[in-house]
């Protein structure tokens, strides 16, 4: 081979020639700056203590002692004065309810922080209806209580309205009085009671002599 005589290399065609297409380069996300997320209730209309007092029927004593139990979380205005939105409102509102249902401050206080200190919300609200379903149960209960006690408040005052004729002047004739002076109806316990019945053969008691 002579020495000035150059080697060409064979050049590879286009077809050959394994492309990888590049995709380009991604653009930067633009970070969204997040806010801490306001309280319900927080940026709107608020209203000061006394207000608040009127609008729910509490004392203003009672709502500083609910600030003072972590069950209200006032703002607090440039001049200190204390500020209440909807959401207070609301909180208020449920405090009244769960008082009807039986529940004391520290009882409420107490529900709330098994709450926060759930793992989870189904966890959370489990508690919840627990507790809830209790006070169902008893007050079905005291519901039925409350019936039976009605039924015999109304029996009860159908037999003393015969009581109105009564001609006898002694009260102590009304132990001795039959059922057929009451349209047949017996002596209810209630009134029953009232007075003391003594029993065919029974001895009354005979005073001692003076010593």
């Amino acid at each position: 081979m002579d020495g000035n005589t150059k080697t060409q290399i064979p050049v590879p065609s286009v077809s050959t020639i394994s492309t990888v297409p590049t995709s380009p380069p991604k653009a930067k996300a633009k970070s969204k700056s997040k806010g801490a997320k306001r309280p319900l209730g927080r940026g709107k209309k608020q209203m000061k203590i006394g207000a608040l007092a009127r609008k729910t029927g509490k004392t203003v004593r009672a709502l500083h002692l609910y600030e003072e139990m972590g069950l209200l979380f006032p703002d607090r205005s440039e001049g200190g004065f204390r500020l209440y939105g909807p959401g207070e409102v609301d909180r208020v509102y449920w405090i009244n309810k769960l008082q009807d249902m039986g529940f004391k401050l520290s009882q409420i206080r107490g529900l709330l922080d098994a709450v926060a200190a759930s793992n989870s919300a189904p966890e959370a609200m489990q508690g919840v209806r627990e507790l809830f379903q209790n006070k169902l149960n008893d007050t079905r209960e005291q519901i039925q209580k409350l019936l039976q006690l009605e039924r015999d408040i109304s029996e009860s005052l159908s037999y003393l309205e015969a009581c109105r004729s009564c001609a006898e002047a002694s009260p102590d004739c009304c132990a001795e009085c039959g059922e057929d002076r009451h349209g047949g109806m017996a002596e209810p316990q209630l009134v029953s009671g009232i007075h003391i019945k003594r029993g065919e053969g029974q001895a009354q008691a005979t005073p001692e002599p003076n010593a």
